[in-house]
């Protein structure tokens, strides 16, 4: 009866921590000679390119359309001023001023830093407006028109693949 207890306690154990380590932010980095604040050049790199440079929670939202589940990722509840970079490149993306809160779990903006900052996809089911890294191509989000004022927008972007770099 003991050793079913014990064994029981030691399974218990073992499933927190296996949460906990879902739930855990991506703390693997790796080198990324293309990532840049200020080169604009687009880039066409191949998945195989990709998957050297980023973490595996980068590259399964950048380049396999992932998402990360709400109130878990890097960001959404930053509150802070700065700029929001894209996380495979390093393009300037947003503004902590277009910030607001969505109640989504996820960072929520009402526009880009400029109009170079992303294109807008249609997925391939037609349902939702994907939102795309300009520079390259990384999937970032998806936009949808219950925003506040003054565009009624919301990107609602994934949170682990954005880098945020806080005004000094």
């Amino acid at each position: 009866m003991k050793k079913k207890i014990i064994l029981s306690l030691i399974l218990v154990v073992a499933g927190i921590a296996g949460i906990a380590a879902l739930n855990a932010q991506p703390t693997e980095k790796k080198a990324n000679p293309y990532y840049s604040h200020t080169d604009n050049t687009p880039l066409k790199l191949s998945n195989d390119q990709w998957k050297k440079v980023l973490t595996s929670d980068q590259y399964y939202i950048a380049r396999e359309m992932g998402t990360e589940r709400p109130y878990t990722g890097k960001n959404w509840d930053n509150h802070k001023k700065g700029t929001y970079y894209c996380g495979a490149c390093g393009h300037p993306l947003y503004s902590s001023d277009a910030k607001f809160e969505s109640g989504t779990g996820w960072p929520s903006f009402f526009q880009p830093l400029n109009k170079n900052s992303v294109k807008l996809v249609q997925d391939p089911d037609g349902s939702r407006t994907e939102v795309e890294c300009e520079r390259c191509g990384a999937h970032l989000g998806h936009v949808f028109d219950d925003g506040p004022k003054p565009t009624g927008q919301r990107y609602c972007m994934d949170g682990n693949i954005l880098d945020f770099e806080a005004v000094k």
